[in-house]
């Protein structure tokens, strides 16, 4: 039978299926089939992955947003679903999604005193590799909300500006950490009443204002140490704290400047006791030259009352505030003020705002940081002067926080210590004060402290003491300032809001 392939046909065709050469190349080209499509399919998932992290990122941020808008009456309850999705249409750009859907819904205060706004968006990421295996679109989600009302913050920040703190950098690095503290408090409130916030500078004393010269809570003239104490303490106030000079005759004995508070109607008296003796009137008169400086109350630790929150009252002299004449008493404190409206730049110096107090702040004087302390756990209490924090309403949970930085030990109140050297009896009193905030009959108080330690200095026993559990931070140089102020604000603000 003649074959009907041609001789030289055969013969490539034996010589082909013989051949070896190549197989490696032909191999390699199947099994990066596989390959390819699974490259392709990662890359798919990621554009997805990505996409549904922008999304995530949209509907946290539109769901805060509207909460604030409705909270600050800017909208109404029919207005949320349209606000939610007006902030998220102009949030998310990823331009390759389809079918992005947004709902929203808002529920007003439960039983707990929360009011909530659930957002869920969705969406689907075209195929490209996938399509070779029937899946046209990746669907995707996200899910945020955004609840308040639960709990409300109130923040006494306690501010070291003591003369050391001018030194590393370490003041502009507080001031800069405290405003952007601020700016996060104030992120986390959707109502006026959400987050307020208290300034405590401190040194030495605490400056209350001098627009405080006339207050009931001051005591100018010790009238509860007449007969305990000193039965010739006279109205007046000696230009040195030191309790050697603390009366009149001593302080002149010691050549150091005596202030009167009042006058005789006979001018030839200049003392309480020497005017009331002589049958003449005593009037009191606050000094023109007090520049709004207060000492620790209670000076025989009779009552303990540097450490307690016993609001001051007239009938009680000792648990008033004792006014003093101090050279180095610093920039006054700012009573508690709505962080929702703390509208002013980060850079102002008014005095009368948030901010601008904290810009204002100059350092000199001693190191007391119990007062410091003291003053900023009255701030979180009292609804009455020197205060007048705003009250606590029924139906909403309340924290309330201290922050306290400092960057030196305690070298003097008015007892102890001669306001350069480590006084472990300052120490001892702040211990003690510590021990009653943190009390729980006391009230539930979270105390967070700083340690600003740029020179080395042994860690502090005392500020750890005061902290809650894990809320001493120790900074070693100005930078870290900012550190430990962004955790704080990132502990407090997980109280506001839930995501």
């Amino acid at each position: 039978m003649i074959s009907l392939v041609p001789p030289r046909l055969r013969k490539s065709i034996a010589t082909f299926l013989a051949a070896r050469d190549g197989n490696v190349a032909v191999l390699f080209g199947i099994a990066s089939i596989p390959i390819i499509v699974s490259v392709g399919v990662a890359i798919d998932y990621s554009r997805a992955a990505s996409a549904r992290t922008a999304m995530q990122s949209a509907v946290d941020s539109a769901a805060l947003m509207a909460s604030k808008d409705y909270g600050s009456g800017i909208i109404r309850e029919s207005e949320i679903p349209a606000k939610v999705d007006s902030y998220f249409r102009a949030l998310y750009t990823a331009s390759d999604a389809s079918n992005v859907t947004v709902s929203t819904t808002f529920t007003k205060k439960s039983s707990d005193g929360t009011s909530t706004v659930l957002v869920t968006a969705a969406g689907n990421m075209p195929a490209n590799f996938l399509k070779l295996a029937g899946v046209d679109n990746i669907p995707f989600n996200a899910t945020a909300t955004s609840t308040w009302g639960a709990t409300r913050l109130r923040v006494a920040i306690a501010l070291d500006i003591t003369g050391s703190m001018n030194y590393d950098g370490k003041l502009p690095a507080m001031k800069l950490a405290a405003v952007q503290l601020v700016n996060t408090l104030k992120a986390s409130a959707t109502t006026r009443d959400d987050v307020y916030i208290a300034i405590i500078p401190f040194n030495q004393m605490v400056n209350v204002g001098t627009d405080k010269i006339n207050a009931s809570w001051l005591d100018w003239h010790g009238k509860l140490y007449d007969n305990q104490y000193d039965s010739k303490k006279e109205y007046g106030s000696c230009s040195s704290s030191n309790l050697k000079y603390r009366t009149a005759e001593l302080c002149k004995a010691g050549n150091k400047v005596w202030t009167f508070f009042g006058e005789c109607s006979d001018d030839e008296y200049e003392t309480a006791s020497e005017c009331q003796s002589r049958g003449k009137t005593w009037t009191e008169k606050r000094s023109k030259e007090w520049k709004g400086c207060v000492t620790d109350r209670d000076l025989l630790h009779t009552y303990d009352n540097d450490t307690t929150k016993v609001i001051p009252t007239v009938a009680e002299p000792a648990t008033l505030f004792v006014a003093k004449y101090y050279s180095q008493c610093g920039p006054s404190m700012l009573p508690m003020k709505s962080a929702f409206e703390a509208n002013e730049a980060d850079t102002s110096t008014d005095p009368t705002t948030i901010k601008g107090r904290i810009n204002s702040l100059t350092a000199v004087g001693a190191t007391n940081q119990s007062i410091g302390m003291h003053w900023a756990w009255m701030a979180l209490q009292l609804q009455s002067p020197p205060f007048n924090s705003p009250a606590k309403e029924d139906g909403y949970k309340y924290t309330d926080a201290i922050i306290l930085l400092s960057d030196g030990v305690n070298t003097k109140n008015y007892w102890n210590g001669d306001g350069s050297n480590y006084s472990p009896e300052v120490d001892a009193r702040q211990r003690t004060l510590c021990q009653n905030i943190k009390n729980p009959a006391n009230g539930n108080t979270t105390v967070f402290t700083i340690q600003v330690n740029t020179t080395n200095d042994p860690e502090s026993a005392v500020l750890k003491y005061c902290a809650n559990d894990g809320q001493f931070y120790q900074s070693t140089s100005a930078d870290q300032i900012k550190l430990a102020f962004q955790a704080i604000g990132s502990s407090l603000t997980k109280l506001r809001l839930s995501k």
